[in-house]
């Protein structure tokens, strides 16, 4: 990792970062603050496992999409009710029921896909069922495809 990115200690420094680099065309150095500001955010928020990480990691990002496409803070507030209602992973797997095909692309476009809720699911797929596993895999087979 890029010594100046690892010195980021906060999402608020991450996010004047990522303004500075935009202002100065290292859009590769922005990605690595956005990248650095969504682990930072998942840290704070707390976690049992790695798969929960992502779980949160994932929402993060997405908020982070919805910031940049409607240039002002948006929170996930759907995302965070089932959080709190049901738990980190049984709110993933609900999500992944409902999940929209339009994040994925969007994620995609600012460089966070690795962020993607199906990416997560197939990265621990014994933490979720076999559905949410194979909807995954389809999605991202078919966004694959699309990619080429």
């Amino acid at each position: 990792m890029d010594e100046r990115i690892a010195r980021l200690a906060t999402p608020e420094g991450c996010e004047r970062f990522v303004k500075n680099a935009v202002r100065l065309n290292r859009l590769d150095l922005a990605l690595k603050a956005r990248i650095r500001a969504v682990e930072l955010r998942a840290e704070a928020y707390g976690s049992t496992s790695q798969a929960e990480k992502e779980c949160i990691q994932a929402v993060f990002a997405q908020e982070e999409v919805l910031t940049l496409n409607n240039r002002l803070k948006r929170k996930r507030s759907r995302s965070w009710q089932a959080i709190r209602r049901l738990g980190i992973v049984p709110a993933a797997e609900r999500a992944m029921n409902s999940a929209t095909e339009v994040e994925y692309p969007a994620l995609l476009a600012i460089g966070l896909q690795e962020f993607a809720l199906e990416a997560v699911i197939l990265r621990h797929p014994d933490v979720f069922s076999a559905e949410a596993v194979q909807r995954s895999q389809t999605r991202m087979t078919e966004w694959a495809a699309l990619a080429e």
